[in-house]
């Protein structure tokens, strides 16, 4: 309600700034005086345009607002400079309406440079850290740091339902080097492989489609040189969460250590999940394909969408095919979680002892 109130006032201010600078006797363009009216709904539909794009943009953010500022101040101060350094020249013009024609050039140059220093800062405002320095503040803030997001936690699939809970509301970065493992992982000959590589492009799709989301592609500019290719894929990782001062969020254990080591927060999935009800509770039935035997006699092990191991009692004779198994416990921990369970319709242990 204040915003269109706001937008109200703009408006007739707007108006009345308008309507007073047409009507005025002197110093304004002849072709102004001439259509008045004219002049002043186009100049109007300056304004409901710029208001259109203010209701456009839905989400604004903090450091936006300060490129905004900062790209006024900067555009103020070299209209200021150019229109010093053209005065001179409209000054000693010959031809008719050169002091109108001058007052209409400043009014364009007030608007244009601002716009066109904002814009540029806009667009390269991640790498002028210095010119606004909010954007540095706020990386000292608790629960206010990006994080950088692994292509496992992506494969794992339980970030998206983490975010779909808004428990998540800090900004969301993926490295394009976690883009292009996923795509070469989804281009894969193997077909797990290219199950897993594909359900990590549909989660990251499903996250940034969430309205309350806040995820982007972050451009890591590495140099294409001989070492840039050989850094592992975990320490690039760990240099994107440096340069922005984030966290890195996955289940890699390996990267968890390594990370840890050099002081970079992880958030371990699996480390949430196992502050939190397991999904499958002894009891709940699954379906799933085995597809190998277990390393204990009569096991067999299949694997659900997220890559979940379920080892299967009694589910030797049962590999390579579908099988409803019955829950019988879950072991989580942070290397991961593991899914015991039997054939929905086989005999108890006890009661195959008493036959």
């Amino acid at each position: 309600m204040l915003l269109n109130i706001i937008r109200a006032i703009f408006l007739c201010i707007s108006a009345g700034a308008f309507a007073t600078y047409i009507t005025q006797d002197r110093l304004i363009p002849t072709e102004i005086a001439e259509h008045p009216l004219i002049a002043f709904m186009l100049l109007m539909l300056l304004v409901i345009s710029i208001i259109l794009a203010d209701l456009f943009v839905k989400r604004k953010r903090i450091e936006d607002i300060s490129a905004v500022y900062f790209g006024l101040l900067v555009g103020a101060l070299l209209s200021y400079l150019f229109i010093q350094a053209v005065e001179p020249a409209f000054n000693q013009a010959n031809f008719r309406d050169g002091q109108a024609y001058y007052n209409l050039t400043s009014m364009v140059v007030l608007l244009t440079l601002p716009y066109l220093s904002i814009s540029f800062l806009m667009q390269t405002k991640d790498d002028f850290r210095f010119v606004i320095p909010y954007v540095e503040f706020s990386r000292e803030l608790k629960g206010g740091r990006p994080l950088v997001v692994d292509s496992h936690a992506l494969i794992d699939g339980r970030i998206a339902e983490l975010v779909e809970t808004l428990v998540i509301d800090s900004q969301m970065l993926v490295p394009d080097f976690v883009l292009e493992d996923l795509q070469r992982i989804a281009d894969s000959g193997d077909k797990v492989r290219k199950g897993r590589g594909r359900r990590g492009l549909d989660v990251l799709s499903r996250i940034q489609q969430h309205p309350h989301a806040e995820i982007r592609i972050y451009d890591t500019k590495f140099e294409k040189s001989g070492s840039a290719k050989s850094t592992p894929h975990d320490q690039m990782l760990i240099e994107v969460a440096k340069a922005v001062s984030g966290r890195i969020i996955t289940n890699d254990v390996n990267l968890n250590k390594v990370a840890s080591v050099q002081n970079i927060d992880v958030i371990n999935l699996n480390d949430v999940a196992s502050a939190l009800k397991p999904k499958y509770i002894p009891g709940e039935h699954i379906r799933i394909h085995l597809i190998k035997e277990g390393e204990s006699f009569g096991q067999g092990v299949g694997y659900l969408d997220d890559g979940t191991m379920l080892v299967c009692e009694q589910g030797r004779e049962l590999v390579g095919k579908e099988v409803d198994v019955e829950v019988t416990s879950v072991l989580q921990n942070s290397a991961g979680r593991m899914i015991f369970g039997k054939p929905s319709h086989a005999p108890s242990t006890s009661s195959s002892k008493k036959s």
